[in-house]
């Protein structure tokens, strides 16, 4: 066994399959049932019914298409339960013998790679055991060696696709859970520059205070040193907290970006793209998060314009400010090619905005382009 291996798992086989047997079902949790399962099986119950009628070398056609039909409804909860619809298929048709069964089975392999896409790991372990029970029972009734070979070769594909794509599942929705963090962790750091600020500016009135302090009674020289004592303590807490949310960062004090700092991004870039911002209704009391907020979110939606749309002439930037929050809508005029799944930078935008109490939707624009609409609320930010 390689010395790696022996590292993981100081128990060698036994704990290599100890570990196989604990892990844990596939992330993001299966969809229960689409539109696409009824399809599958409507497809599979017709091709059974024409072949049972036209198959001559069947000695039992309809006891084959009985059973067949009675299993077929396994594909409906594949994902939900998918070990036990694999032996609730497996058995009855392997209890056919091989003359009598209908090429159809092969919806089978649906179920097998259902078992190592979204099964437990104990799914996968009892599940290859049934598989290889399986082509053992082929060996046993007298099947050839090439019926031995096919048959691995086709188990060992679907098997093979399920983990491919489990694999691939679980790393994309790791890399989502970093762009959260990611995204608190940016939120914490400008919160903690707004409030440290604020905090700053208590401990600079209280020195002051102190200083003048000499004429007034003892107990407002008390009251000025505990107001200078809190506001020092919690600065320095404050700075330790985001130094260890900045994975060793020293915490700078630093002001954070406005509404009026979103015009920094107007401009031609060296593309030849335009990008033009307007900003209304900001007479400065929009609370420092929210502000901050809305110009992370203008700025990722201005990179991702020019970075990842085809042919873009102009990006356009609306933000309005009223009394219920703030609006900011980035719009371009390029061309964006279709994906399935959203890009990871409207992901962290959207997480940044609900975290705010918010909400952030991106989208094509009918006539081509793109668009990405943010809204903010005030509330709970007021000073």
């Amino acid at each position: 066994m390689p010395l790696a291996v022996l590292r993981l798992y100081p128990d060698g086989v036994t704990g290599l399959w100890r570990s196989a047997w604990r892990a844990p079902s596939a992330v993001p949790p299966p969809p229960r049932r689409v539109w696409r399962d009824w399809g599958l099986l409507a497809l599979v119950a017709v091709l059974a019914v024409v072949e049972s009628i036209f198959r001559t070398d069947l000695p039992q056609p309809l006891l084959a298409l009985i059973v067949l039909l009675a299993v077929l409804p396994t594909v409906l909860w594949r994902r939900t339960r998918p070990l036990l619809m694999l032996v609730v298929a497996m058995v009855p048709l392997g209890l056919l013998l091989p003359e009598s069964t209908l090429y159809s089975s092969l919806f089978v392999m649906v179920l097998v790679y259902a078992v190592f896409r979204w099964g437990a790991g104990r799914d996968l372990v009892i599940g290859s055991a049934l598989l290889v029970a399986s082509l053992g029972l082929t060996v046993v009734r007298g099947g050839g060696l090439d019926d031995l070979i096919g048959g691995f070769a086709l188990l060992l594909t679907v098997v093979l696709l399920g983990i491919a794509f489990r694999y691939r599942a679980g790393s994309r929705q790791r890399t989502l859970e970093r762009i959260r963090m990611r995204e608190r962790e940016h939120l914490a750091r400008d919160l903690h520059d707004t409030v440290a600020h604020h905090v700053s500016a208590i401990a600079i009135r209280a020195q002051a205070g102190l200083a003048v302090a000499s004429v007034d009674p003892r107990a407002a020289q008390d009251a000025l040193g505990v107001i200078e004592a809190e506001a020092a303590r919690t600065l320095s807490e404050m700075r330790s907290m985001v130094r260890v949310l900045r994975q060793g960062d020293t915490a700078e004090l630093a002001p954070n970006p406005r509404l009026r700092d979103i015009e920094q991004l107007a401009g031609t870039r060296p593309g030849g793209a335009t990008v033009a911002v307007a900003v209304t209704g900001d007479d400065g009391s929009v609370p420092p998060p929210v502000a901050a907020a809305v110009f992370r979110l203008a700025q990722e939606s201005v990179t991702n314009a020019l970075r990842h749309a085809r042919q873009v002439g102009r990006v356009d930037v609306v933000v309005a400010a009223d009394e219920e929050g703030v609006r900011v809508s980035v719009t371009n005029d390029g061309d964006v090619a279709a994906s399935p799944m959203p890009g990871f930078g409207i992901i962290g935008m959207k997480e940044r905005a609900s975290l705010l109490g918010g909400s952030c939707e991106a989208g094509p624009v009918a006539g081509g382009g793109w668009v990405v609409i943010a809204v903010l609320p005030r509330v709970g930010w007021a000073p």
